[in-house]
């Protein structure tokens, strides 16, 4: 009943994750509940804070064979099209905080922060960081709410649209002739050279306090999600990209599913799956190459280090797709022609979703993850149409077209 929506004999790659293990993470861990409930706290105090909707999908839910599936929908999320505005931006109000309260001699509040008057004392900080669009669209929003100087670089395939949106936000935008991971060395190595501050969303040696900081915000919309939900997922399928996000969400459920412990599976695009090479071994693999995809928040090499460590604990398993997968995926929501109301998804915000359905076409699949009729699936839009032209490239009408 699939063939209809997607290409259901679309080569696909499944790995158990071996390495999974039940231990609890203890108190001083970087997605510790205090950490994920200070984060909530703050974001929640934001202007214009809201949840983002829960969409449910009861007809796929149906031609999929399973109970229901729930999709969080990012592309409100405070006017930036995607999640990445809850990561980025987090991670400089830490800054700025942490920045503010030595200059005044006190502890300071999100009021402080917020107070014009202590703008001056922001101009000091430039933040910096690579991106394939939304990572760095968050850190410039939240660059231009405080007041800091932001220098955002992009790679050679980034879209004039998604730079352009970037630069909406006061930031500088500087292109490297290279792919993602060449962009993340680039902003590194100026950061080094021009006293910089890196709010980047993916650790290496030496580098992870901030990416902390950006995984705990992300872990907001887990929050949203399971307080949205009538009954916790038996299932969820998320994005991986370096892994920040899989990692946030993965940890946030694990702490408060304690009792039903969802299969959680990594769904990656096939020319850029390097947490598959990674939970294979058992240790970060980089993948090198074009990196080229569609799923162009994803076109990542190099997973994360700090994210690899709780994937490799926690996850069930790594699910790739390829990109027709995800473009019918992007087309089916938009006609709503699974039945379900249209709906507008990106080319990364689908992939968690797609790799469900393509799952469910598999028999193998099926019984490896033990889907069957009483699943409750969770899957989450990362992003919305966060470039126009390009989603009405792959969809073949515009987004504002989709009602």
């Amino acid at each position: 009943m699939l063939d209809a929506l997607v290409n259901t004999s679309a080569a696909t790659l499944y790995i158990d994750n071996r390495f999974k293990c039940d231990e609890q993470l203890d108190s001083d861990n970087p997605l510790a509940s205090k950490h994920c409930t200070a984060a909530k706290h703050a974001i929640s105090q934001w202007p214009g804070y809201e949840p983002t909707p829960l969409v449910s999908l009861p007809s796929l839910a149906k031609r999929a064979n399973v109970s229901s599936i729930d999709f969080k929908d990012e592309s409100p999320r405070f006017g930036l099209g995607s999640f990445k505005a809850l990561g980025g931006a987090y991670a400089v109000t830490v800054i700025l905080m942490k920045h503010l309260s030595e200059k005044l001699g006190r502890a300071v509040s999100l009021t402080d922060l917020t107070n014009a008057e202590n703008h001056i004392h922001a101009q000091d900080i430039t933040v910096t960081c690579a991106t394939d669009g939304n990572h760095g669209r968050s850190v410039a929003w939240g660059a231009q709410q405080f007041g800091c100087g932001c220098i955002i670089f992009i790679h050679r395939d980034v879209s004039i649209g998604r730079k352009e949106a970037i630069e909406k936000y006061g930031a500088t935008v500087i292109r490297v002739d290279g792919n993602y991971d060449d962009s993340v060395r680039v902003a590194d190595e100026e950061a080094a050279k021009n006293n910089r501050i890196v709010v980047s969303d993916t650790s290496y040696p030496g580098y992870t306090d901030i990416p902390a900081d950006v995984m705990r915000g992300y872990t907001v919309l887990a929050d949203e999600a399971l307080d949205q939900m009538r009954e916790h997922p038996t299932h969820v399928f998320l994005q991986g990209g370096v892994g920040g996000f899989a990692a946030a969400i993965t940890r946030r459920i694990r702490d408060r599913c304690t009792a039903t412990q969802p299969r959680i599976i990594v769904v990656e695009p096939d020319q850029a799956a390097c947490i598959y090479e990674s939970i294979k071994f058992g240790e970060p693999v980089p993948v090198h190459g074009d990196l080229a995809t569609i799923m162009a928040g994803l076109a990542c090499g190099e997973v994360s280090l700090i994210a690899f460590e709780i994937l490799k604990n926690e996850i069930d398993g790594v699910l790739v797709i390829p990109d027709e997968t995800a473009i019918s995926t992007m087309q089916f929501l938009a006609k709503g022609s699974s039945g379900d109301a249209p709906m507008v998804s990106g080319e990364s915000g689908v992939t968690g979703l797609a790799g469900f359905v393509l799952a469910c076409a598999n028999d193998t699949l099926i019984e490896n993850l033990r889907l069957d009729s009483g699943s409750r699936i969770l899957c989450i839009s990362t992003e919305g149409a966060t470039d126009t032209v390009v989603y009405e490239d792959l969809v073949g009408m515009n987004a504002n077209e989709v009602k």
